[in-house]
């Protein structure tokens, strides 16, 4: 095959990975619904740099470590289930003992400086989301190996590879993001977004607690 053919095999696969709801779904949807289209954007390009890096580690054979030492994938996946249940404590806790006005839901609609985090906050939690899914760095060093045409430049077509992928995921988190900005009205009922924190925190812990208890 040629070079071509790799690619649209590659995307192929990584498609199929794309759209299976994961916690990077979670977090960029969250964002999109309380904070609005600007901060979902900024998660989702953290999402995407996060894979990057995690393609140029597998391309350059540095997370061969994840599939290799049972000591550092389990120490990955161990911090990855912390910061997955600490994202899951502070949405639950807020549900729990804010009170959610009309004012604040507004405010955080409108984009209000003191309600929203920065889009450098947003867009560092998506990084941090990719970077501690060692299910991520696993995938990348199963895959990006088998797709990189004999001759071709490791690192350079590793890198072509995890930006495929990332097209393919900003395609999708776009297309969950314009659909959640339609829903962003409801916001100015403050039950609406305790039980969004209850659910986005819910759903995260699940993640966190799945990966805790993973063994490969």
């Amino acid at each position: 095959m040629d070079a071509l053919s790799y690619l649209a095999s590659f995307a192929l696969v990584a498609g199929l990975l794309t759209v299976v709801p994961g916690p990077d779904t979670a977090i960029v949807l969250r964002a999109a619904l309380v904070r609005g289209k600007r901060h979902g954007f900024a998660t989702a390009l953290g999402i995407g740099a996060g894979t990057l890096v995690w393609g140029a580690a597998a391309a350059a054979g540095v997370s061969a470590v994840l599939t290799t030492s049972r000591v550092a994938y389990t120490s990955l996946r161990i911090v990855g289930a912390c910061y997955l249940l600490w994202l899951a404590y502070g949405l639950l806790r807020a549900a729990w003992v804010n009170r959610y006005t009309d004012v604040d839901v507004e405010a955080a609609s409108a984009g209000g400086a003191k309600a929203a985090p920065g889009l450098w906050s947003a867009w560092g939690r998506g990084v941090l989301t990719s970077l501690t899914n060692p299910k991520v760095g696993v995938f990348y060093m199963a895959m990006i190996p088998q797709f990189i045409p004999s001759g071709a430049p490791h690192l350079a077509f590793g890198i072509l590879l995890a930006l495929v992928h990332d097209i393919e995921g900003m395609v999708w988190f776009a297309a969950i993001i314009l659909g959640a900005n339609s829903l962003r009205a409801r916001l100015r009922r403050p039950r609406f977004r305790r039980a969004l924190d209850v659910s986005t925190g819910t759903v995260i812990a699940g993640f966190g607690v799945t990966l805790a208890v993973a063994d490969n």
